[in-house]
């Protein structure tokens, strides 16, 4: 499996993937709309791909960045949010949803954020906890359009 960094070349296969995930097809008008938000984000968020031979891409992540309001006295910092891990169905249970959070955590260390936080689904609690995320109890939640909690 190799893991890899996503750009805009990576488009449409972060729109496959995504569509995937939802269980609907890839449409052009949603290859679209994908692609807006794509550029939209660019200058805040970091994409990977895990691709498998031949170089089918069969996962996906990301990482958004905040930056921190700045302190008197203090470097500036930034924390990170990490969102939208997906592999292929077939894939699963192999190591690649590790190998790509085990990438966004090194490109995080690497780069200095203060902190990674998501919000796991139950079946993705175990693969976080292997890599040091924890319950964060001081944190939140307000939903704002009627879901209990996506």
């Amino acid at each position: 499996m190799n893991i890899r960094t996503a750009g805009n070349d990576d488009i449409a296969a972060l729109a496959r993937l995504r569509a995937a995930w939802r269980e609907e097809p890839l449409t052009s008008q949603f290859l679209d709309a994908f692609r807006s938000w794509f550029e939209r984000e660019q200058s805040s968020r970091w994409w990977w791909l895990a691709e498998a031979e031949a170089g089918t891409a069969v996962g996906m992540v990301n990482l958004k960045l905040f930056d921190r309001m700045p302190n008197p006295g203090k470097a500036p910092s930034r924390w990170g949010y990490l969102a939208n891990l997906y592999v292929e169905p077939g894939h699963r249970r192999g190591g690649t949803g590790g190998l790509l959070v085990e990438a966004v955590v090194a490109k995080a260390q690497a780069e200095g954020l203060a902190r990674l936080v998501l919000a796991p689904s139950e079946q993705a609690m175990q693969l976080y906890a292997r890599f040091g995320f924890r319950t964060a109890r001081e944190l939140l939640l307000r939903p704002l359009d009627g879901e209990a909690g996506e």
